[in-house]
């Protein structure tokens, strides 16, 4: 069985940001990828700053009822839910690996899902952070 791989935002934003040109090229190029062969995870971090990003911070803001559509289609995704445990692991997180506590929550998720990838363009890429290792696939490397 293959593990599961987690979503940051920002890939999932780039993803659905045409106008983010080599950037929505690549991430969308990934999301087609987790589509297929149905590993992809994301949190309940991630689904919010996605909604925010794409209705708030997009040069052209998505509609409503738009993203929740699309977010309904990733409900068929492994979700991971934040809860006061999830809270407590990230800051272990945090404290060890000295980084954000967003970013800690996001690495929480992604190891408690048993995800063994963590794509995202906010950490260092290569890092291995426990069992996650973080890709960055917006990059040539």
């Amino acid at each position: 069985m293959m593990e599961k791989e987690f979503v940051d935002a920002n890939i999932l934003v780039y993803a659905h940001d045409r106008g983010a040109g080599k950037k929505h090229d690549r991430a969308l190029a990934v999301m087609r990828r987790l589509w297929e062969n149905g590993q992809g995870a994301l949190s309940t971090q991630v689904l919010q700053e996605f909604c925010v990003s794409l209705r708030c911070r997009s040069a052209r803001p998505v509609t409503a009822s738009e993203i929740k559509e699309l977010i309904e289609d990733y409900t068929s995704w492994e979700i991971v839910t934040n809860n006061p445990p999830s809270i407590l692991q990230a800051l272990e997180i945090q404290d060890r690996y000295e980084i954000s506590f967003w970013d800690a929550l996001i690495l929480q998720a992604a190891e408690n899902c048993g995800a063994s990838v963590l794509y995202s363009e906010d950490l260092s890429a290569g890092q291995k952070y426990g069992s996650v290792k973080v890709v960055n696939p917006l990059t040539d490397d």
